[in-house]
């Protein structure tokens, strides 16, 4: 199926969309629930506002991202790193530096 040009409400229920190109396309106010986008790939993408709960993102790679003012918190940081620095040892020197009053 082929939609050029376009402005369509789709309700897509219980459906295999695998392989789909999607390009210069508006999603914003779109609701995803139990989608697997496992092997996606999304370059050029304006997430802002986005929330995302309950999700497996082991093995994600971000580059070039604009993180201002975001959140991460009740997460797994195992094998996590950000610019090559393990998160779960950057957490713990920030858990220490608080006890031992030093400004971190």
């Amino acid at each position: 199926m082929n939609l050029r040009q376009v402005k369509e409400r789709l309700e897509v229920n219980n459906s295999d969309l695998s392989g789909s190109v999607f390009d210069d396309v508006n999603m914003s106010g779109c609701t995803f629930h139990n989608v697997n986008l496992a092997g996606a790939s999304l370059d050029d993408i304006n997430m802002s506002g986005w929330r995302v709960t309950t999700v497996n993102l082991s093995g994600l790679r971000l580059s070039k991202a604009n993180l201002a003012g975001a959140s991460i918190s009740e997460c797994r940081y195992d094998g996590m790193t950000i610019d090559g620095i393990p998160v779960t040892a950057m957490i713990a020197a920030y858990k220490a530096a608080q006890l031992s009053g030093i400004d971190a």
